[in-house]
């Protein structure tokens, strides 16, 4: 029984399970989305919320704290001065869940976890990343 067990192990030791949390955060905050496993989906929901929360106060304590749990300066800057304002009058329920279906390999379920409200910035991402794929298909062409 997991009686008072509120960590989900995601069978990890705890350092693991640290760092896969920093780094699936850093991505959904670079990003705005993320396809992952269920599981990890929502354990880095509420870790993400929490650094957003952190950013809705943007102090220097806050500041800090947010440092402290996600040590990547580039992304705690564009976290408080990006995404956290955009939840201003938010009271938490900043990012959502999708369900995907089933992985190919393992049958694990997949899920995409992405900000809500920031969809044309996805976009952008999205087109930016076809475009460079684009160029390095004609450049690879043009070397034949």
């Amino acid at each position: 029984m997991r009686h008072q067990n509120r960590v989900k192990k995601l069978g990890r030791t705890s350092a693991h399970r640290k760092q896969l949390l920093r780094n699936l955060t850093s991505s959904l905050f670079y990003h705005y989305n993320i396809v992952t496993s269920l599981p990890k989906a929502k354990a880095t929901r509420s870790f993400a919320e929490r650094l957003i929360s952190f950013g809705k106060k943007n102090t220097l304590a806050a500041r800090r704290e947010a440092l402290k749990k996600l040590p990547d300066r580039k992304i705690i800057k564009k976290l408080f001065d990006e995404i956290a304002p955009a939840y201003a009058n938010v009271n938490g329920g900043y990012t959502r869940i999708m369900k995907l279906g089933l992985r190919k390999g393992d049958g694990a379920e997949k899920a995409l976890l992405e900000l809500i409200g920031f969809e044309d910035k996805i976009k952008e991402h999205v087109d930016r990343r076809e475009q460079k794929r684009e160029e390095r298909k004609k450049k690879g062409e043009e070397a034949m």
